[in-house]
């Protein structure tokens, strides 16, 4: 057998079990989402009518817009902060505790999630109740999950503001704007991009965060995965399996959005290089 030919049968055949290993669970968790049986592994013929039971139990309902909110609001913080974190990471060279600093707005990266929402909930029982703050309850859970997300906006921003070219923000300031215009007008639409992605990231972080809210949620702030998580424990249903199947149609149109946007901010940053090159030549 030739060599060549061998090496792609078994490159496609690893590639191809790889995958099956990957989504082979989450398309058949799709098929029987439309299973008519009450049997979440029994198929019994096609029928759309969990998705109908999903739509009217309010329980499920409220979970999930409780879910919507906090990602909402802890993307839209994540966001504003992890950007502020990454202009002093990419602009500001060397100050005292810069190396402190960086490791610190990057340890939720590599911190275990138990870890976190523990320390969240120790740190809201014991300083909570001078700041007003709950211990337990939607602004928790908005806490923890920010402090979860706000590195994965840093690392992305910090990583389109490395690749920015300055001589756009100096030739700007040489005009006479200020920084804070420059920022404004030349920075920000040119990272945008950047920051939907980031945006993007913390918000499917925070909607499908079980662990960490697990600790800090309280009895009106259930989140949609925490309610999947204590149905599952009773058994699976196709009502849960068609939920699942939503939860992955909103991901998977999120984290194409946010691949879109990376490539497309990519491809303009390539032109933009060869323009300049163009240029200079």
């Amino acid at each position: 057998m030739n060599p060549t030919l061998g090496q792609r049968i078994l490159r496609w055949t690893v590639l191809a079990l790889g995958y099956a290993f990957l989504y082979l669970p989450i398309l058949l968790l799709i098929v029987y989402s439309f299973n008519s049986s009450r049997l979440a592994t029994v198929w019994a013929g096609f029928s759309t009518k969990w998705y109908g039971e999903l739509l009217r139990d309010r329980q499920i309902l409220e979970a999930a817009w409780v879910s919507l909110r906090i990602a909402f609001w802890t993307a839209t913080a994540a966001t504003a902060i992890g950007t502020l974190g990454a202009m002093v990471m990419t602009r500001f060279r060397r100050f005292p505790g810069k190396t402190v600093f960086g490791a610190l707005i990057t340890a939720p990266l590599v911190m275990p999630e138990v870890i976190i929402g523990l320390s969240i909930l120790l740190m809201l029982v014991s300083a909570g109740a001078a700041l007003g703050i709950p211990s337990k309850g939607m602004v928790a859970i908005w806490i923890a999950h920010v402090t979860l997300t706000v590195s994965f906006v840093t690392v992305v921003v910090s990583s389109r503001l490395q690749d920015l070219d300055k001589s756009l923000e100096e030739a700007a300031m040489d005009l006479g704007a200020n920084r804070l215009k420059v920022f404004f007008l030349i920075t920000l639409p040119i990272i945008a991009p950047a920051l939907v992605s980031g945006w993007l990231l913390a918000f499917t972080l925070s909607l499908d965060d079980v662990v960490i809210a697990s600790f800090v949620a309280g009895p009106d702030s259930t989140t949609l995965p925490i309610k999947v998580f204590s149905s599952v424990r009773l058994g699976v249903s196709p009502k849960i399996n068609a939920l699942a199947t939503l939860m992955i149609m909103v991901v998977s149109v999120a984290a194409v959005i946010g691949w879109w946007l990376m490539f497309r901010d990519e491809q303009r940053r390539q032109r933009d290089m060869q323009l300049a090159l163009q240029e200079n030549g």
